[in-house]
């Protein structure tokens, strides 16, 4: 067996990175940059109110101002704006020729088709946006490896962008093992679970924007695990199967993944839950092993499988790692680190109660794993202990 630190490190040195795909900007959501992007034009392109009020020449601020025309939003005609005159304008309006200011319309007196500003604070350029203050044409708009977040993407559709050079999310494929299993909505027979670990592995894979995901079921039968197993490699980034990868009657996991010419990275880690995990690849694929009970499943989701495909998404790590305090004293034996589940508030950890790797209950409140080293036996309450806080 090998460590929790070793795993992690042998998983990461066998990813190589997504090639880049394009995408419209409409899917381009979530995903990270990998071309720079730069303006084509100024944004805005034409000086422009920002708000509803009066356009004029600064210069005539304290004059009664003639009113001789309107601009609106969208208008492509426009006038010259002589000395003495204003014309009323609306957010997003282009100045017309000659103005270099705006006042809000709440503060003008208007009579007789003439204005008098009442505004003490104007000055000139007050109102207005001006010709590429936003970006100019030729500027870095955003940068290669920037996560395109909805302001991103607002920002990009503003300046024109549609189509964007990404690098993609991972194909998936789950492979679900046991002839126990059962779907939920049907009848349970003696010796039958409902299956879960597809649910739980396809919700957390939506969260991180993957909505395709081919799901597939194999009986306890070695031949008929190695058939979907080819199936499974044919169209996917990773592979991930629960269930089969003990060293029992019925586990063939390790023997299927034999036959289709997987490499065999690692096989067992020193901890708990997921003990039995397995790490192989196949050229550019990744193929995991993980145990058949739902809370190692999770455990083992999200120590080793989200932050691989975060790294061949060239994405960051969505578990983030930080310190807390141990609310409630713990001892486990010596030689496997544990992951509990735990509720983080405040800079505080507590343990959740059903810590059973069979038991999903207690994850299905957690907010946090709680990572308690191998070689240590008793922690204290009001002990600093690592925590990874889950994406929910």
């Amino acid at each position: 067996m090998i460590t929790v630190a070793e795993a992690k490190k042998l998983i990461s040195s066998h990813i190589i990175p997504l090639s880049p795909v394009q995408l419209s900007l409409e899917q381009a959501y979530g995903h990270i940059l990998a071309k720079d992007v730069y303006a084509s034009c100024d944004i805005p392109a034409f000086r422009q109110s920002s708000m509803d009020g009066y356009a004029l020449k600064f210069a005539d601020h304290k004059n009664e101002l003639q009113l001789i025309g309107e601009m609106a939003a969208g208008t492509s005609d426009s006038f010259v704006l002589n000395g003495g005159e204003t014309s009323r304008i609306f957010t997003g309006a282009p100045l017309p020729e000659g103005a270099d200011t705006v006042v809000m319309q709440e503060k003008i007196s208007l009579r007789n088709g003439k204005i008098t500003l009442q505004d003490k604070n104007l000055q000139q350029g007050s109102n207005v946006r001006n010709q590429g203050s936003e970006i100019k044409a030729g500027e870095l708009a955003m940068a290669k490896g920037s996560l395109l977040s909805p302001a991103a993407i607002g920002f990009l559709a503003g300046i024109g962008s549609t189509v964007l050079d990404v690098y993609p999310m991972p194909k998936i494929s789950i492979i679900v093992t046991g002839k126990e299993l059962q779907q939920p909505g049907l009848q349970l027979n003696l010796g039958q679970v409902y299956e879960s670990n597809s649910y739980s592995l396809s919700a957390a894979l939506k969260l991180e924007g993957i909505i395709q995901v081919n799901i597939f079921q194999a009986d306890d039968e070695l031949s008929i695990l190695e058939n979907v197993l080819q199936t499974a490699l044919k169209d996917s980034d990773v592979v991930l199967l629960t269930g089969g990868v003990s060293v029992g009657d019925y586990d063939f996991v390790i023997e299927a993944s034999r036959r289709c010419a997987i490499e065999q990275v690692f096989h067992k880690v020193k901890q708990k839950p997921g003990k039995p995990l397995f790490f192989g690849k196949k050229d550019r694929q990744l193929i995991f092993g993980l145990p058949g009970n739902p809370s190692s499943v999770l455990s083992c989701y999200y120590n080793y499988v989200l932050p691989a495909i975060n790294q061949l998404a060239q994405k960051e790590n969505a578990v983030k790692e930080i310190n807390a305090v141990l609310t409630t004293a713990y001892q486990k034996p010596a030689g496997l680190t544990h992951f509990l589940k735990g509720s983080y508030v405040d800079g505080k950890v507590s343990p959740l109660s059903a810590q059973e790797s069979f038991r999903l209950s207690s994850f299905a409140q957690a907010n946090c794993l709680i990572c308690l080293n191998e070689t240590q036996e008793f922690f204290s309450a009001g002990e600093m202990v690592k925590v990874m806080l889950l994406p929910l």
